[in-house]
């Protein structure tokens, strides 16, 4: 081989391994989850709670109460009072507790989408059903479906509910991923949306509850926990609000954070009143 062809040679060999070796380790970081976004773990925990442990009610304007976002959000959520009454009925998880973290994830993605916003969703007052990373109004992801589904007929679990749980969300046809697909985004009936939200919810306060810590009291840590997910859910005595970041307003929230502080305001009380969550 003559020198030149041996040099262009040798070259493009580095070059292919190059890119080898940045696939391969781009695969092993999404195993580990070295790229998942990082969250951020909440300072101002007396927002919420006094020093006596007694919740407390901050009525001051908030960057994400002063906006069309959330006159869209308070507007299409309060066309959905039936089949949140619904779900609370069937779950026992309050609607205001299902809400919290729908409201997050709808504020971001009003405040991500910009355009899809002012296009679809503001003329509309609709809320936006996700169809691709994440599904449905609350954003479940598909593989964190599979596993509120595998825990409801898991009695080894510390997630099962009990045996009058185990059938809520059993598949009518054999086409498994396409049926749960489709329950999760139609945007004409949200019922499972909401539905999937409030046993994911539920499984986490067992889970806790279980291990001896009773968690169904702070809707900012099951919101942490609903946006973090099963695997980083890790019972004890001082749980912290967390979760992804969240921008609104140039003001930054973690999911957590934000639950917390619309389920404390007195915002839409009169449509989803605050309700004691009640585990048995």
């Amino acid at each position: 081989m003559k020198p030149i062809y041996k040099k262009i040679f040798n070259i493009f060999l580095y070059i292919f391994a190059a890119i080898g070796l940045f696939l391969t380790l781009g695969f092993f970081a999404v195993k580990l989850g070295l790229t998942n976004t990082k969250g951020i773990i909440d300072q101002q925990v007396e927002f919420f709670r006094n020093q006596d442990n007694t919740v407390t009610v901050d009525t001051t304007p908030r960057p994400w109460n002063q906006g069309p976002e959330w006159e869209n959000f308070s507007a299409a959520i309060s066309k959905d009072t039936q089949v949140l009454k619904r779900v609370e009925s069937e779950t026992g998880v309050p609607s205001r507790l299902i809400i919290s973290a729908v409201f997050v994830e709808q504020m971001r993605l009003y405040f991500s989408e910009r355009q899809t916003f002012k296009d679809l969703f503001a003329p509309l007052k609709i809320l936006g059903t996700q169809t691709q990373f994440s599904l449905g109004v609350s954003g479940i992801k598909q593989k964190t479906a599979e596993q509120v589904e595998n825990y409801l007929k898991d009695p080894t679990s510390a997630y099962y509910l009990g045996d009058s749980f185990a059938h809520y969300l059993d598949f009518k046809t054999t086409d498994i991923e396409n049926e749960r697909f489709a329950r999760l985004t139609d945007y004409k009936d949200r019922y499972y949306s909401y539905l999937y939200t409030a046993i994911y919810i539920k499984e986490l306060a067992t889970s806790w509850k279980k291990a001896g810590f009773d968690i169904s009291g702070k809707p900012e840590i099951l919101a942490t926990l609903f946006n973090i997910g099963f695997e980083h859910s890790a019972p004890n005595a001082t749980p912290q609000s967390g979760g992804a970041e969240i921008e609104i307003n140039n003001t930054k929230y973690s999911f957590g954070y934000l639950a917390g502080e619309f389920y404390y305001s007195n915002e839409l009380t009169a449509v989803y009143p605050k309700q004691e969550f009640i585990l048995k």
